[in-house]
């Protein structure tokens, strides 16, 4: 299915959603296209938000974001994020930090049909104090107060993977992350892939999304840049960079989102015009 189609489809105002992707395989081709179709109100969640929900932040996607750390890897801040809370430029978002062990197991909650996660990870930390989703429970069997959340599931899962088969099944290999567990937990999810191939060939013990967990298979070669995926083609630090610069100003933000999401009607397109490929 054309990723366009997919999003129109399953992506609607007002849901929450998760584009997840951990160092490698981040979805950068599905946030554009969430851009261009201009959905508004969402509540992003991610472990690790870098440039891609910060391209979203500042084109007025988010109304919330559920997250834990929030940077441009290697390079330093997040400008359009840090404008939201600081000065609500486009609009506010409100957020709610977690650690990343809590939105492992919050997630690993959702898969598992469990209303919510249990850790120690917050003794000693001050975001209990300022998340009120962060609570404590006692452990029936030895008394000790633990750390509770609630359970992720999101209305709509985004992930990118390495490749399908043409009955939809999907094989992700290299640094997983947390994409299967944040697939099963979602009410509905869509899998953006290098390729489509006849035979998977995957190695045993590969991670394998069947075809009946996930609403719609995408073909985007290099729908993950400017991460990596492994395999395929290696991170894009310059670019990374480049970002840094670009996303510091207000109107130099917008004059390239503008020319280059905006302004190109698919992943293909867009690129060709940014001279990435």
């Amino acid at each position: 299915m054309p990723l366009a189609d997919a999003v129109r489809r399953h992506v609607k105002d007002g849901q929450t959603l998760a584009l997840e992707g951990f160092t490698h395989l981040i979805p950068t081709a599905a946030g554009h296209e969430i851009i261009r179709q201009k959905r508004r109100n969402l509540t992003l969640i991610r472990m690790t938000p870098d440039i891609v929900y910060d391209q979203m932040i500042g084109m007025g996607c988010a109304s919330s974001l559920e997250f834990s750390w929030g940077g441009n890897p290697g390079v330093g801040s997040l400008h359009r994020f840090r404008d939201a809370i600081q000065n609500g430029w486009p609009n506010a978002v409100t957020i709610s930090e977690h650690s990343h062990a809590d939105m492992a197991g919050r997630y690993q909650a959702g898969a598992s049909g469990l209303p919510f996660s249990v850790l120690r990870g917050y003794v000693g930390s001050d975001l209990p104090k300022h998340n009120p989703n962060i609570k404590s429970i006692t452990c029936p069997f030895t008394g000790e107060v633990l750390a509770a959340t609630p359970a992720i599931n999101p209305d709509v899962t985004i992930i990118h993977a390495q490749k399908a088969d043409r009955k939809g099944n999907v094989l992700i290999h290299g640094i997983i992350g947390i994409q299967k567990e944040a697939v099963l937990a979602a009410k509905a999810a869509i899998v953006t892939v290098e390729e489509v191939v006849e035979d998977l060939e995957a190695p045993m013990n590969s991670c394998v999304l069947p075809h009946w967990v996930l609403a719609a298979v995408c073909e985007v070669p290099m729908g993950a840049h400017p991460s990596y995926a492994h395999g395929y083609y290696d991170r894009d630090n310059a670019f990374c960079k480049e970002w840094e610069v670009i996303s510091r100003d207000r109107d130099r933000f917008l004059e390239w989102m503008n020319a280059h999401v905006l302004g190109t009607p698919n992943h293909a397109q867009f690129l060709a015009y940014a001279g990435i490929r």
